[in-house]
């Protein structure tokens, strides 16, 4: 099979983390029999240190013509620090989701059994967890009307959705939970915001046309509590890109290190790949970040072009390399801490 992928390492450690993940799948496209073309191209800081701007139309031209794009990160710290800076890093994020029609991020929590005592909750409390939240990306809070007023002492930023930007994402995860434990939550505030119960009557009315699926609707704050209290009771989630947002972060950190989960951006003409974690610019250069997610998220790209052998090889050498402490200094503790370099080259000589 020949793919081709666009490859967008961006800023601070997504070079390093780029860079493994390319060796691990040209050592799967050799096992295999598949050819790979890896296109990269400029986003984020880089991209605007280069051309001006955090998303250039050449860079989204390489997106359209691949069958996937594989992601770094976006961020560089002295845009942070700027609070008037007129062009900004994540805008390339924002953008390129809004241009190539990534309505629907796929972010997984899952824990591993060589870790389970990494993570900050109890062994009995996230034994078993595996859940996946299915989160909006190109509407709400985001992307609604902000400004300023009042001689610039007051702001305001406005949450708009329409039912068509719901029931596109709540299609996906009824799907999703179909294909898992038929078991669906909708995460809103309707209680309180009006987008939210515009959220959960969509969702209701769509319910007849799932009936194996057992729908719970639960307010962002009890799920947010929940989450670090019986995380396994969880199986699919949805919800709006601010609540979305928020907490998938929570929940990545249950594994023990975001630098495990890896996550997906489906849309309507090209999906894209990704690790959950930042830039993590105090760590680019040293050659210590952790490259297991992006090195993941290029597996649940491999499923998705239904090369699911393909896949399951990357996972089960990422577990042998956490099992045999074949591991970054984020996970290493009092054992030896490999290089991100390191890894990837392990990774790709033990496929």
């Amino acid at each position: 099979m020949k793919l081709k992928i666009a490859l967008l390492a961006g800023d601070g450690i997504g070079p390093e983390v780029i860079d493994q993940a390319v060796k691990v799948c040209d050592a799967v496209a050799t096992k295999f029999n598949h050819q790979i073309n890896w296109t990269p191209a400029l986003t984020g800081a880089a991209a605007i240190d280069a051309v001006g701007e955090p998303y250039p139309d050449a860079t989204h031209e390489v997106c359209l013509a691949a069958d996937a794009v594989l992601f770094g990160a976006i961020g560089h710290p002295r845009f942070d620090n700027d609070p008037s800076a007129k062009v900004r890093p994540e805008q390339g994020l924002l953008k390129m989701r809004k241009k190539l029609g990534l309505f629907a991020n796929v972010r997984p929590t899952f824990t591993f059994p060589s870790l389970i005592d990494k993570s900050p909750l109890k062994r009995e409390r996230i034994e078993g967890t595996d859940l996946v939240f299915l989160r909006e990306l190109t509407g709400g809070i985001y992307f609604g009307e902000r400004g300023r007023q009042d001689n610039g002492n007051t702001a305001f930023d406005t949450c708009t959705y329409t039912r068509v930007e719901v029931t596109r994402l709540a299609k996906k995860g009824f799907e999703m939970a179909m294909k898992r434990s038929k078991k669906l939550c909708c995460v809103d505030k309707a209680n309180v915001l009006e987008s939210s119960r515009l959220w959960r009557e969509t969702v209701q009315d769509m319910e007849k046309d799932y009936p194996e699926v057992s729908v719970s609707y639960e307010f962002v704050d009890a799920v947010a509590m929940r989450l670090v209290q019986w995380p396994n009771s969880y199986d699919v989630l949805i919800t709006e890109n601010l609540f979305g947002d928020i907490l998938t972060d929570e929940a990545s950190v249950i594994s023990g290190s975001m630098g495990l989960m890896p996550s997906a951006s489906l849309g309507e003409k090209v999906a894209l790949y990704e690790p959950i974690h930042g830039s993590y610019p105090q760590a680019a250069g040293k050659d210590i970040a952790n490259p297991l997610a992006t090195i993941l998220s290029a597996a649940m790209l491999f499923d998705d072009q239904g090369l699911a052998e393909e896949a399951q090889a990357i996972r089960t050498v990422v577990d042998r390399s956490l099992t045999e402490g074949i591991v970054t200094e984020d996970l290493a503790e009092n054992s030896k801490a490999y290089k991100t370099s390191e890894v990837g080259d392990w990774l790709a000589t033990h496929i």
